[in-house]
């Protein structure tokens, strides 16, 4: 046992050391919104960092200083290349030199609505290849509860190391906002939790380099059940707010001045807003793993597939009320012009994963509608087998349109120009508040 003691002291000391003179070559592995972001925190906290990604055109843009996330300016990525201390790869023979590891790749789901773990189980056999002893693994990636103690304990025993002794495991789920300019990696509280308190305070050490605040959880799975907890709960409340149009509608009240009239409360409530459903990387995903989870163990999480349910039923609810508004100008939906304006998930960024845009065009297409677009950050976009290009923003492209349907509120929208311009408009996002038009139906 002592010798044991002092294998682990070694390992946990001299890594510990390695951080705190940043010595230790950090890797980060899935260079996306979140793993790129937090690559160029530690190449500015002072750290050779690697950066390993799978898609070589991603990692050439990155090697001449050229950035493909939105929130990240390309200078940010030429400086980090021009100190010598960022190298992007697809090398994985190069994991073996990193100290660190952070897995951050994606975790979609299936379309049985099952999660999706193959880029986990990718990176993990790659790591598993390279490791080596004195290493920390972190599970950055959102992921249903228990898959750092089910998924990386087992591999690293597997390849003949000891968790917290040996080689140290953590989860530390991401908590990145695309384009949110107050609330950024450095300012947003980090979760840990390590299989041993050895595990933790070394992933404690690794992410306070670049993060003011640090929140120890005693186990992996109760980090991955805080990251599930923050995005169930926007879900669920998000699904009210969704039912609360309807029940608005229903009753010719108009929603969001009930959801800002009940914001004056300075207690005990707090305001969510309703839309033409839910999109990103979150949002629709993570509660959904969760609510697998539950199945598995026999159980059912009935709040989020409630709130499931009635989010994604908007893009149906949206067509709706599209259709409803042609027919109230003696049109049909097939062949109608129909113009979207914004098609990313949410206001001020290209991000069109589960966009809830795609499922009211789709539908929108099926029905026989003639659709264009336009998103100043979305160049093009797939519906069914169909390419679009976004078309340009201009008074005839409003005008042609036998109605204009606000899907995402971008802050390069001018209301004022969108009403003057357009025969009809149908508002998801409350854009045009304030404007008194008979122009205009909001959600």
């Amino acid at each position: 046992m002592g010798d044991a003691m002092s294998k682990q002291n070694n390992y946990f000391e001299t890594l510990q050391a390695a951080l705190n003179d940043r010595s230790a070559c950090i890797g980060v592995v899935g260079l996306g919104y979140v793993g790129l972001p937090l690559a160029l925190h530690f190449v500015e906290a002072g750290f050779s960092v690697l950066g390993f990604d799978i898609d070589e055109e991603r990692v050439a843009a990155l090697r001449n200083g050229e950035s493909y996330v939105l929130d990240i300016d390309s200078a940010l990525v030429a400086a980090a290349v021009e100190s010598g201390r960022f190298h992007a790869t697809t090398d994985m023979d190069r994991l073996g030199e990193s100290s660190t590891i952070s897995i951050c790749v994606p975790t979609p789901l299936r379309k049985t609505r099952d999660p999706d773990m193959s880029f986990i189980r990718g990176a993990l056999d790659q790591i598993a290849t390279h490791l080596r002893a004195g290493q920390l693994i972190v599970l950055e990636s959102t992921s249903y509860p228990g898959t750092t103690e089910e998924l990386l304990v087992p591999m690293v025993e597997t390849a003949g190391f000891e968790v917290g002794s040996t080689v140290f495991v953590a989860s530390s789920p991401e908590r990145v906002d695309p384009a949110n300019a107050v609330w950024t990696i450095a300012n947003t509280p980090k979760i840990v939790g390590g299989v041993t308190d050895a595990c933790t305070e070394l992933c404690a050490s690794l992410y306070g380099t670049i993060v003011e605040q640090i929140v120890r959880v005693g186990r992996p799975i109760t980090a991955e059940l805080t990251k599930l907890m923050e995005n169930t709960f926007r879900s669920v409340n998000i699904g009210l707010a969704n039912e609360m149009a309807l029940i608005c509608q229903g009753l010719g009240v108009d929603v969001w001045e009930v959801t800002d009239a009940a914001a004056t409360k300075p207690f005990g409530y707090m305001p969510f807003y309703p839309g033409p459903g839910i999109g990103g990387h979150c949002i629709p995903v993570d509660p959904l793993y969760l609510s697998w989870k539950m199945r598995g163990e026999g159980a059912q999480a009935r709040f989020i597939d409630l709130a499931d349910d009635i989010n994604r039923s908007m893009p149906r609810h949206v067509v709706s009320r599209i259709s409803g508004m042609l027919n109230h100008r003696g049109l049909a939906v097939r062949a109608a012009q129909v113009l979207i304006l914004g098609v990313a998930y949410k206001k001020n960024v290209s991000d069109v994963r589960e966009s809830p845009a795609v499922d009211v065009m789709t539908e929108l297409v099926e029905q026989g509608a003639s659709i264009k677009y336009h998103d100043p950050h979305v160049d093009t976009l797939m519906i069914g087998d169909q390419e679009y290009g976004s078309v340009e923003l201009s008074e005839g492209s409003l005008r042609q349109a036998d109605l204009v349907v606000i899907l995402t509120d971008h802050e390069s929208f001018v209301p004022n120009v969108i009403v003057e311009h357009s025969q009809a408009i149908f508002d998801a996002r409350n854009l045009t508040t304030g404007i008194r038009s008979p122009k205009i139906e909001r959600l």
